[in-house]
């Protein structure tokens, strides 16, 4: 082998190790920053859901852009207090006669009397306790141990609310700024790309959320009605409370029927039977049709994929990547159109193409012109 040839393989030797070096660096690093980075992938998702609201509203009646950002984002927050106080308001209002009940509501457990003492009764409940009664009261003594642990949950999950919530506002306020720096970076013809898929990518995370909404507020009307119907008190506040669960793909609908199932429980063993069994049908109607045809239809990806996605994205990245994953394929799609292989490009939605501009007389001359120049008289006749 010549000195020329062993400089080759020193080089590519040295190359490779170089990559596999920046790989585990850059695994590593985003390993000890996950935290970081889910904070600011949430952050993004909601400035680009925000962000088309601040422009309109700064077009048409707020002309600076700090104030405008500043009213959609305490629009937003009141928003969410409206929908807070309507739901905390009642439950705080029952936990309180709950207090006052519990003493009462005790005495008739222990003597097997009243609905739950008869549901205890029945199942064998009440004998479990009253013959495991030292074993409980070990267990409830731990359960005060790990105090401090939950404290700091709580803590870590307000900064980690602040944070988004902050990030979000200063990235919805240098969204201007920061396109116009990278389309002026980017050129002319790229620039007009980079455009195309900006404005593809806040359509798909717009749709994702217009959709999710329709879902929830499916959720929680059919809710409304089954706890109507079942005489569960209190419908109203719970529906609301389930369709706020069910924004969270996959899992929310599970948490709203173990809420809507006690409800249903505490009132009488039929109403929480046909609770349970109404959103053990509907989580099924929710996750393999409602969700990949509306969310299809918002979002402008096939059912199938919307389907796969969410599973996949959930075994892989558990809750977060279930609320990221029809986002990321809408993205992944916007991607492909605009740069893969023309083999892998997915085909543009049924409709009319929004980045096509409809030909008027001089649009429509001037192709004619061009077109006559371009094609030869084979072409013509073809």
């Amino acid at each position: 082998m010549s000195n020329a040839d062993t400089r080759v393989t020193a080089r590519r030797t040295l190359i490779v190790i170089g990559l596999v070096l920046a790989t585990a660096f850059a695994l590593a690093f985003v390993y000890a920053t996950r935290r970081v980075l889910v904070w600011a992938v949430v952050a993004a998702f909601f400035a680009v859901a925000l962000k088309p609201l601040v422009d309109r509203l700064q077009r048409r009646f707020v002309p600076r852009r700090a104030l405008a950002t500043l009213l959609v984002f305490l629009a937003a927050f009141a928003l969410l207090a409206i929908l807070a106080a309507a739901i905390l308001a009642p439950l705080l209002n029952e936990l309180g006669r709950f207090a006052e009940r519990a003493p009462e509501l005790l005495r008739d457990v222990r003597a097997g009397r009243g609905p739950v003492g008869h549901l205890l009764e029945r199942v064998g409940a009440r004998q479990y306790v009253s013959e495991h009664s030292e074993q409980l009261r070990t267990f409830g003594a731990r359960l005060r141990e790990p105090a401090v642990g939950v404290l700091r949950s709580v803590v870590e999950t307000v900064a980690g609310l602040v944070t988004v919530i902050v990030l979000a506002y200063l990235m919805v306020l240098e969204a201007p700024r920061i396109t116009s720096r990278v389309l002026a970076a980017a050129g002319d013809g790229r620039g007009e790309r980079l455009r195309r898929v900006g404005r593809e990518v806040s359509r798909t995370v717009t749709g994702y959320l217009t959709g999710n909404l329709v879902i929830s507020v499916i959720c929680g009307a059919l809710t409304f009605v089954v706890l109507a119907l079942t005489g569960v008190p209190f419908a109203a506040v719970i529906a609301l409370l389930v369709a706020v669960a069910d924004l969270i793909p996959l899992v929310g609908a599970t948490l709203g029927a173990v809420i809507a199932a006690g409800a249903g429980f505490l009132h009488s063993p039929t109403a929480g039977v046909v609770v349970l069994v109404f959103f053990v049908v509907y989580q099924q109607v929710e996750n393999h049709l409602l969700q990949p045809l509306i969310l299809a239809r918002a979002v402008r990806l096939n059912p199938l994929t919307v389907l796969v996605s969410v599973l996949l994205a959930a075994e892989l990245a558990g809750l977060l990547g279930a609320l990221l994953a029809i986002p990321a394929a809408g993205i992944i799609q916007a991607l492909l159109r605009e740069y893969g292989p023309a083999q892998l490009r997915p085909k543009p939605p049924a409709g009319p193409d929004p980045r096509r501009r409809p030909a008027g007389p001089a649009h429509q001359s001037s192709t004619g012109r061009t077109g006559g120049r371009s094609a030869g008289p084979g072409r013509e006749l073809g």
